[in-house]
């Protein structure tokens, strides 16, 4: 069967709240098995979490607490500019995955898992269930509040401000880190960003 012509596609209707249920769900689930793909071998995460696990190397202070403290600016960010639909949306993904996160340990486990297959396999699932978030209107807060919202104001694509910023966190991990293992999250990095950069640009897809 043929694929329907691009301009008979229209983006421009509203998704539903069982749309967006079901996309928090499988963003979130996909987002916490691409985690867990990375924190068996040792990658390092971008974003907040990387910035806070930074912090938490160079000062020993809580990582939680940290955490908790970065994503305060950016969920004011959410509120102010993006509207309460998004950030309700997005605190709800957060909490989401706290769960997904704890249920993936429990159900899965990895015999022998390779960094480099690791790195490729794990942020292309990350990639994937952030598009799924952001093409529904919701983030895992931090950078991500701050790429969708770049996004829908300046035109910028958020996988190019993702890319930039966790390649910078990684960078900057050399200091307290294996070379090695900072070399395999960089290609995390890139690949969970390419996904993004592909397939969420301004004009294409707007999630409503």
């Amino acid at each position: 069967m043929p694929a329907a012509p691009a301009d008979s596609l229209d983006s421009s209707i509203p998704h539903s709240a069982t749309e967006d249920l079901l996309a928090l769900v499988s963003g979130t689930l996909l987002v916490s098995l691409g985690l867990s793909m990375f924190t068996h071998v040792g990658l390092l995460p971008g974003g907040t979490a990387g910035i806070a696990m930074l912090l938490h190397y160079g000062t020993g202070l809580n990582f939680g607490l940290l955490f908790f403290l970065l994503n305060l600016p950016f969920s004011l960010l959410a509120w102010r500019r993006m509207g309460w639909a998004f950030t309700l949306k997005s605190l709800a993904a957060v909490a989401l995955l706290s769960l997904m996160t704890n249920l993936t340990g429990l159900a899965l486990h990895y015999a022998d898992l390779q960094p480099l297959y690791a790195a490729i396999a794990g942020g292309l699932v990350l990639g994937t269930g952030f598009l799924v978030l952001f093409r529904h209107r919701a983030s895992l807060g931090g950078i991500g509040v701050l790429a969708a919202y770049l996004q829908e104001t300046r035109g910028w694509r958020a996988g190019h401000v993702q890319m930039a910023v966790d390649i910078c966190i990684l960078v900057a991990a050399l200091v307290m880190a294996d070379p090695a293992r900072v070399a395999y999250s960089v290609l995390g990095a890139l690949v969970l960003n390419a996904v993004l950069a592909v397939n969420h640009r301004p004009g294409r897809y707007m999630g409503t």
